[in-house]
């Protein structure tokens, strides 16, 4: 065992969070899943898997994250969402990175890689992100955003890089992807609204286009073949749909606003 706690935030994920815990559960004794309340058996499966697994009704992903935070036992912290799973390079790395005591950085960030269906990895050109994962619990802790998914870090915070993998499987299907991302769409609208947050209306028309270059070609889409080139249009989508939505509430709150009637 390694001294860290991991949690997991879930809802519906049974089909996936097996995995996740089974490529984690002999790092840890201190296994954590915050269920905000799934219908299809998640809970069970990640009991049986050894996980404790606490309610907290959805608050956006910041809070839930930090409420999972909380409920961890050690110093040493390893966050995963229930539809990524550690490589075995990456098991390894981790237990490697403890096996002589204190780790020499404060926080890791961890590269994870987008795994379509079907495959048993990530291609080799994979699109790939770096957030850090695992982390002191006195070195940063989760964003209070309800959407933006990071580690704000104290000043001064010493980061270093893990090389293995985490296999990213976010896409049951494309049906699936456009559902979760409408979604988190509103989400998004809701996000800008609260915090002030007004984009030009220009940008309607070019989002669209402009994702779809940014996610076909800057991401190597391009590469993946017919799949590549639906998952950029489905990328772009949701792009164009964070924004239509931003600009819905602009224009409803602005009619709104018109047809108040003031007091005499």
């Amino acid at each position: 065992m390694v001294p860290i706690s991991v949690f997991i935030i879930a809802k519906d994920e049974a089909d996936r969070i097996g995995a996740t815990i089974q490529a984690v559960r002999d790092l840890t004794d201190d296994l954590i899943v915050i269920d905000s309340g799934s219908t299809d058996g998640t809970q069970a499966v990640a009991e049986e898997l050894g996980a404790r697994v606490i309610f907290n009704p959805w608050s956006g992903y910041g809070p839930q994250k930090r409420f999972g935070e909380d409920q961890c036992r050690h110093e040493w912290l390893l966050n995963l969402d229930a539809d990524e799973e550690l490589s075995p390079a990456l098991h390894e790395e981790v237990k490697a990175l403890f096996a002589h005591g204190e780790p020499p950085c404060q926080a890791y960030g961890v590269r994870i890689a987008e795994t379509y269906p079907g495959e048993a990895e990530p291609h080799l050109f994979a699109y790939r992100i770096g957030p850090v994962r695992l982390y002191r619990r006195d070195a940063g802790r989760y964003s209070s955003s309800l959407v933006h998914d990071r580690v704000d870090l104290k000043p001064g915070t010493k980061v270093g890089k893990l090389k293995g993998l985490v296999h990213h499987r976010s896409i049951r299907s494309l049906g699936d992807q456009i559902a979760k991302l409408n979604a988190y769409t509103d989400q998004l609208a809701i996000d800008l609204e609260v915090r002030g947050v007004s984009i030009p209306i220009w940008r309607v028309y070019a989002e669209f286009p402009a994702a779809f270059i940014k996610a076909y070609f800057g991401r190597l889409h391009f590469l993946r073949g017919t799949y590549g080139f639906l998952i950029a249009m489905n990328y772009a989508i949701w792009r164009h749909l964070r924004l239509a939505k931003h600009y819905e509430r602009k224009r409803l709150n602005a009619q709104a606003k018109a047809n108040k009637v003031e007091p005499a």
